[in-house]
């Protein structure tokens, strides 16, 4: 069974529905980014997998058990985005209290991840920056080495150098055999540590796709340059093209078609001067799945 498995999962609050039929299946080793914009729901899925929130319908399996089976709590490590702890604890404390609720974890692993994350942990969590309470968190979810991570929003506040570290976490995490569920609505967070993604929109996810496979989709910029008469309507036709437009002696388009077949609907009205094209951002391609179920 993989570690994250969901059927038909929804839920609603009267009419407004948060999360509409999730059916997702999150594998074993690999990083699972869960994007979307704030509110797009989210949390609101993390907090059905996490037990938090009782399902209108639906059905959720986390490491092969109900959500709310406390059984499997010691395999988990969690992160939530409003993540909250006690102001009077330090830092040392604080994981001292979370390592005993995981059955005890070895002092120099908390120590080791302080150190990588440059985490100060003799000081008053109520003392601390966002960034660095943040740090906490992080070391309370990676101290077990748990099975699953799952992550909600997790780069609050760390500066870029803390970031990359913690990146580079995740992957070692997933290079171990285990399951990081990352969910974000930054696309470069994503993009360099994730196998797979899932893109959600106002409760329904809309796409899952390896992230390779996005990357091999992404969109050109093409400018071309020509001389003769050449209309939009010769080149919309084109499979591919997006966002066209024809000026008098040059068109600007976005394209993810067969470059031959454009260059032939080119060549066919007018003599091609000159052409240059630039590959898109991968937060185009993200876009785009967004504009097409609006």
């Amino acid at each position: 069974m993989n570690p994250i498995e969901t059927a038909g999962l929804a839920k609603r609050y009267g009419a407004f529905t948060a999360l509409n039929d999730l059916d997702l299946e999150v594998r074993a080793g690999e990083v699972f980014g869960f994007l979307g914009p704030n509110g797009a729901g989210k949390s609101t899925t993390i907090r059905l997998l996490m037990g938090e929130l009782r399902p209108t319908a639906g059905t959720a399996a986390v490491l092969g058990a109900p959500p709310r089976d406390v059984a499997h709590r010691r395999r988990l490590g969690y992160l939530p985005a409003d993540l909250a702890l006690w102001p009077a604890m330090t830092g040392r404390e604080t994981l001292r209290f979370f390592a005993e609720l995981h059955g005890g974890v070895d002092r120099r692993r908390i120590d080791g991840l302080a150190e990588r994350l440059d985490a100060n942990l003799d000081k008053r969590v109520g003392e601390l920056s966002t960034g660095n309470r943040q740090k906490i968190g992080l070391i309370a979810a990676f101290m077990h080495d748990p099975e699953l991570l799952i992550l909600d929003e997790p780069n609050a506040g760390l500066d870029p150098l803390v970031q990359h570290e913690f990146w580079a976490m995740m992957r070692e995490a997933a290079a171990d055999g285990r399951t990081v569920f990352l969910s974000s609505h930054t696309l470069a967070e994503v993009e360099r540590v994730a196998d797979r993604v899932g893109i959600i929109r106002r409760g329904s996810l809309i796409a899952v796709e390896e992230v390779a496979a996005m990357r091999r989709k992404r969109m050109r910029r093409i400018e071309i340059e020509f001389d003769g008469a050449l209309a939009a309507d010769d080149l919309a036709s084109v499979a591919g093209v997006r966002d066209l437009e024809v000026l008098s002696d040059h068109v600007e388009l976005h394209f993810d078609g067969d470059m031959a077949r454009l260059l032939e609907a080119v060549t066919a009205r007018a003599r091609l001067r000159d052409i240059r094209t630039q590959e898109a951002e991968l937060e185009d391609i993200f876009l785009t799945y967004y504009q097409e179920v609006s």
